[in-house]
Parts: C-alpha cells; sequence; structure tokens
C-alpha cells in the first residue's frame, strides 16, 4: 500500500510516487498527499495540504492526507505539531508510520473488547465500526509511542509531538486528538449559511479533569508570570519542562507525571450539509478563530488551494497580531466531503 512512508530510523529513506505536494517544494517533506491509483479523479481536486516554516527554527509541523485509505471511501486525515530539540523527528516519524500503524491494527480486530457504548454530541449512536476503529486508535497510539521511545540515537525525554487525526469511512467520522491540534467542520445550515463546528477539544492543562490526571501523578500544572495565560506541566521538583499540552507522543521526562499518548476519540456522522473536514496545527488556532477558518476555506480559489490559503491568513495574522513575537509554523490539512456548492455565507468574527 501506498499509505506507509519507509523509515529506517529517524530519517525518511523512501517517499512514495503517489505522494504529492501540490507542486511546492517546501509542502513536500512537512505536509505531503497521498492518493490511492483507485481514487477518482474528482475525488483528488478535493484534498489540499500545506505547511509553512515559521521564525523559530526548523519547521517542527508535520500532515499527511491518504485518499484511499485501505479502500475508495476512505480518508485518513493528520496534523503533527512536534516540540522540543527533536519535535521535528518526532512528528515525521508519527506522521510516516501512524496511519498504516492504526489500519493494520483495525484489521486485526474480530470483536470489540469493550462493552461501553455512547452518543455522540448531537446524540447519535455509532456503528459496530466506529467501536473497531476506537480499539484499533486506542492500540495503534500506544504501540507508536513505545516505538518513538525506542528509537536509537534520538532523546525524546523532553520533546515529542502532538496529533490530530480524522478518519474517514463513507459517512463515518472517526476523530482521535492528542494534543492542542484542532479539527474542525465545516457545514452549511438549510438557509444556506456555513457555519463552523470544532470536532475536539484542545487538549491542554488548564482543562480542569487533564490538570486533575497530572496532578495525581504528581505532575505540577501551574503559569509562569511573564506568561499567565499559559498552563504548562512539570516535573515535581523542577522548573522543568514546562510543557504546554497535557497529551503527546515521546516527552518522556512526563509519562509518570500525568502526560499520555492516549487519544480522545469521537465520531461523527456526516450529513448531506457538510462541506469539508479542515485540520490544523495550534500555530494557525492560536490567530484565527473556528469560523475565520471556515470561510477562508469556503473562499480559497479551489479546493486544492484550501489549505495554503488558510496557512497564509494565518501567517498574516501573526504578523498583526503579535509582530514582535517569533511566528509558530502553520500547518493546515484540508479535505472537501464534495464539491463546493454556492451559498450564502455568514458575517465571521473578525
Amino acid at each position: 500500500m501506498g499509505i506507509c512512508i519507509s523509515i529506517a530510523s529517524t530519517e525518511i529513506h523512501e517517499v512514495p510516487e503517489t505522494v504529492h505536494g501540490n507542486g511546492h517544494e517546501n509542502v513536500q517533506e512537512n505536509a505531503i498527499l497521498v492518493e490511492e491509483s483507485f481514487v477518482s479523479n474528482e475525488a483528488k481536486r478535493l484534498a489540499s495540504v500545506y505547511s509553512n516554516q515559521g521564525s523559530k527554527g526548523l519547521n517542527q509541523d508535520a500532515a499527511v492526507l491518504c485518499q484511499g485509505y485501505g479502500m475508495e471511501d476512505r480518508a485518513f486525515c493528520g496534523v503533527f505539531d512536534g516540540h522540543g530539540k527533536n519535535g521535528h523527528i518526532v512528528s515525521k516519524i508519527v506522521r510516516n508510520r501512524l496511519p498504516s500503524l492504526v489500519l493494520s491494527q483495525k484489521n486485526t480486530i474480530t470483536k470489540i473488547k469493550s462493552d461501553k457504548k455512547f452518543k455522540n454530541r448531537d446524540g447519535e449512536e455509532p456503528s459496530n465500526e466506529f467501536y473497531k476503529w476506537q480499539e484499533a486508535c486506542v492500540s495503534a497510539f500506544k504501540v507508536m509511542d513505545k516505538e518513538v521511545k525506542l528509537q536509537e540515537n534520538l532523546d525524546c525525554s523532553s520533546s515529542g509531538t502532538t496529533a490530530v487525526v480524522v478518519i474517514k469511512q463513507g459517512e463515518d467520522l472517526v476523530i482521535a486528538n492528542l494534543g492542542d491540534s484542532r479539527a474542525v467542520l465545516g457545514t452549511v445550515s438549510d438557509e444556506g449559511e456555513l457555519k463552523a463546528v470544532q470536532l475536539t477539544t484542545d487538549l491542554k492543562p488548564n482543562l480542569p479533569s487533564e490538570a486533575e490526571r497530572i496532578r495525581k501523578c504528581n505532575g505540577r500544572v501551574l503559569a509562569l508570570k511573564e506568561e499567565p495565560h499559559i498552563q504548562r506541566v512539570w516535573l515535581p521538583n523542577e522548573n522543568s519542562p514546562g510543557l504546554a499540552m497535557s497529551r503527546a507522543f515521546g516527552d518522556f521526562v512526563l509519562k509518570n507525571h500525568g502526560i499520555i499518548a492516549i487519544p480522545d476519540i469521537s465520531y461523527r456522522r456526516l450529513t448531506s450539509n457538510d462541506q469539508f473536514i479542515l485540520l490544523a496545527c495550534d500555530g494557525v488556532m492560536d490567530v484565527l478563530s473556528n469560523n475565520q477558518v471556515a470561510s477562508i476555506v469556503w473562499k480559497a480559489e479551489s479546493e486544492q488551494e484550501a489549505a495554503r490559503a488558510v496557512v497564509e491568513a494565518a501567517n498574516a495574522a501573526w504578523k498583526k497580531k503579535f509582530p514582535s513575537s517569533k511566528m509558530d509554523d502553520c500547518t493546515a490539512v484540508c479535505l472537501f466531503l464534495q464539491k463546493r456548492q454556492q451559498h450564502r455565507v455568514l458575517s465571521f468574527e473578525t
């Protein structure tokens, strides 16, 4: 299959011929689009990925969109935001390995272990397939974290990556979130107005449930005086490392103190009103609202330019809002669920 990029250690040694970078050289390395041969040309035109390096150093983001994820009606979307000295390596390792790992775990499940049943935010009860994907994601994320730890000559004690993943199978979405990147659904109301629906919760130490878990494991949660709005995770007796998210791959110095690699998993059934899925790192979402990114996607020149339009808008917002700060890396993945139609668009907040 073309969905797995071969890696022998921490370097990418083989990029499948099916990978495209929207014609932009800098996209090729950090954000890749994988298209299986059986995916129709029309479907291929409904996807875009884009990543832009900030001003802090190496681009630590990685992203992938796999169209034809084992089947014609499947897709795997993922954004991975690295942090720490080796975060740029960890994010690519996860990007290259996780899609095939989730799929292989899913294909081995014959019986659902958990009897736990639940309904999503709209009161919809998932199918049995969702529970298989849920189990596969939890298992794959655990294995992925172990594989990161076992990488030779790679110190991940204070380096890691977040992950936000959306798997589309027909009309079902499986969302797996680890950290503070975000997934947003663009949908159109019956009145023809576009609105943004946030599919994930930003998993940060400021969330009471996340902070409680960390403190129960003797981790400390507190903000620095110079940035009182940002809660960070610290070792019990050391003023380090100051991690600004509560779940991640890697960061093994904090794995005994509440930082976990178990994703928050949710489900959504698509309707004919749903138009696109947008995944973005916090570099984008820290300066643009959900409504703003949805509007940018909807107004893009084409479906294939949507991700780039979001990233370029985020870059402009950074320069305007934080002119004296170093700009973060900005990465987006956009999957349209159908070809865009003309609808009346709400006046989104600015």
